[in-house]
């Protein structure tokens, strides 16, 4: 009785397998999508659609009709092909460039988390792209000669005595960032930046900074001025 009870068990749960499609362990770049992909790829694809302004939906990580519009939507915008399917020029076109995924491999774990830790202490509660857009102005910085040319050598930097960033004055950066403020240092070392090359941002409200109010305007996200 026991063994007939297995046995249907294990069928029922080989039956389950064979009918609910995996879900992809993958990174928004790695392949080409289209109606019916499944993944955290897919789930990236939507966030980046919801904060450029195309709205799909609910981010589940499945690509399904509201999603494709999303996609044609935007490939309008930009003036691609309009096909619902987001291949290497859809993908172009949102920031995400497959070689620059290498260049993750510059930086460590624990670089990676110093910059989420940043990404939290100062950005959240902003929008989800200006989250993205505080992690790429370190990356910037990082790849600038007027900066140190390491994560934690720019974040832990001093000038004249003071430390470049507030939270890291006052301790926030030692929070425990969240997996919002992870996902997007994640989408700004694939190669997106809505800040189109700034290296600095402030809250208007919550400074007087002549030099930072001197520097050159790139955009502004949510709270945040963006600057070079």
């Amino acid at each position: 009785m026991k063994k007939a009870v297995v046995k249907i068990l294990l069928l029922t749960v080989l039956c389950l397998l064979l009918v609910i499609p995996p879900v992809m362990a993958a990174t928004l770049g790695d392949r080409i999508l289209k109606q019916g992909s499944r993944g955290d790829d897919v789930a990236q694809l939507q966030y980046r659609l919801n904060t450029l302004g195309f709205w799909c939906g609910k981010v589940d990580g499945i690509f399904g009709p509201k999603t494709k519009s999303a996609v044609m939507k935007f490939q309008s915008a930009k003036g691609i092909k309009v096909d619902g399917i987001v291949g290497p020029q859809t993908l172009s076109a949102m920031g995400v460039y497959k070689a620059s995924r290498s260049s993750t491999g510059r930086f460590s774990a624990r670089d990676i988390e110093l910059l989420a830790k940043l990404v939290y202490a100062e950005a959240r509660g902003e929008p989800y792209i200006g989250q993205v857009a505080v992690a790429a102005t370190v990356l910037n910085r990082v790849k600038s000669p007027d900066y140190p040319n390491t994560i934690p050598g720019v974040i832990y930097q001093k000038v004249n005595g003071y430390y470049q960033y507030c939270t890291v004055q006052d301790g926030q950066i030692y929070l425990t960032p969240n997996e919002t403020a992870r996902r997007a240092v994640q989408d700004a070392l694939a190669g997106w930046d809505p800040t189109g090359g700034a290296i600095g941002f402030y809250n208007p409200a919550k400074t007087n900074n002549a030099w930072v109010k001197s520097r050159q305007y790139m955009t502004t996200i949510g709270n945040h001025v963006f600057y070079k």
